[in-house]
């Protein structure tokens, strides 16, 4: 399986998972709290901070028929053009932010919506573009997303195999070398069993990428157990005040939760680690302490062992009890007392 490398830094199996604080709308139409959102994520430990790239305008159209109003969630009553009205990221700040990003030292890259978005990242150095969810199916964006051959990463949201496929094939086709994908549930909030994480090693298997989870879960637990299903990638919202009233703050992760993501997930990472049957490090001082054989009696040299003379107890200077059945009938070359090691050096 493939990986990719973001900014450098290595993403796929054998890394430790790459955490993607989503900063979505969470700025609340606040510039300032929207940098303040990027010093929390770096603060809890993520590896980036995506936002997204669209106005009104460029993701929808501005109009109250019955097709574009939402009925329905955590946005209903709005019209679509209100909703990302309310919702988009201006972009006269994404300058600001991409600056800011980078003297913290974390990594920003974005969700484009249109062409004219993918331009304005590509002004900006964007290192890697993300498909969200809604978009896995817009394959020419696809296509102009490959076109400036960084690295993509796909959310699966509401796709089926065979869209996912053809994602998948428009971004190779349209030049683009390093594919990731995100398994997804587009609920907001969405449960944990709608998840079905075994998902995953089939999406890595049968796509052939690094893949990942965005989540979109009220806690930290499906996140943390996709990592042992192969996912090199995690994502969740980020807000500072889950009670703040924006259009994605009620299903978002205050900063002490991030923080317990990211521990959480690379913790879960050490612990997959690989196959190992060996002796572990924090085991090696308790060895001595598994069973052995021990003489229960007293015995004079040249007598033989019998079953009554050994006894398999704890610990373990012994030799090891599977040797019990070889060792009876053999003769003593010393005596020996009760709680001797049995060993070959007593033995004939």
């Amino acid at each position: 399986m493939s990986r990719i490398n973001i900014a450098g830094r290595p993403v796929g199996p054998g890394y430790a998972p790459y955490v993607i604080a989503e900063l979505s709308a969470n700025h609340n139409g606040d510039l300032d709290q929207a940098l303040r959102i990027i010093d929390a994520a770096h603060a809890a430990g993520a590896d980036a901070v995506k936002i997204q790239t669209y106005r009104p305008d460029t993701i929808t159209l501005k109009s109250d028929s019955p097709d574009f109003q939402i009925t329905d969630g955590l946005w209903a009553g709005r019209t679509l053009y209100d909703l990302y009205e309310w919702a988009h990221t201006p972009w006269e700040w994404h300058k600001t932010l991409f600056s800011h990003a980078a003297k913290r030292g974390i990594t920003m890259f974005s969700s484009p919506f249109d062409a004219t978005a993918v331009n304005l990242l590509q002004s900006l150095g964007a290192p890697a573009y993300k498909i969200a969810s809604f978009e896995a199916i817009d394959t020419p964006l696809i296509r102009d997303v490959a076109a400036t051959g960084m690295p993509m990463i796909i959310s699966t949201g509401m796709a089926d195999v065979n869209e996912i496929a053809e994602a998948v094939d428009a971004a190779r086709e349209g030049g683009c070398k390093e594919v990731a994908l995100l398994h997804c549930v587009s609920g907001y909030p969405a449960p944990a069993s709608d998840y079905n994480l075994v998902t995953l090693a089939d999406m890595a298997a049968r796509f052939g990428v690094p893949v990942g989870l965005s989540d979109h879960t009220l806690d930290n637990t499906t996140a943390i157990a996709s990592v042992a299903l192969g996912a090199c990638i995690i994502e969740k919202h980020m807000t500072l005040d889950r009670s703040g009233g924006g259009p994605d703050d009620s299903f978002s992760l205050e900063p002490a939760e991030f923080a317990a993501l990211c521990k959480g997930v690379r913790v879960a990472w050490e612990a997959v680690g690989k196959i190992d049957y060996g002796q572990k490090s924090s085991e090696i001082g308790n060895a001595k302490y598994r069973r052995s054989l021990y003489f229960v009696r007293d015995i004079k040299a040249g007598e033989a062992i019998t079953a009554d003379c050994v006894r398999s107890v704890r610990p373990g200077f012994g030799l090891a009890p599977k040797h019990l059945p070889s060792i009876l009938g053999r003769r003593l070359r010393e005596d020996v007392c009760t709680g001797t090691p049995v060993s070959e050096t007593v033995m004939e």
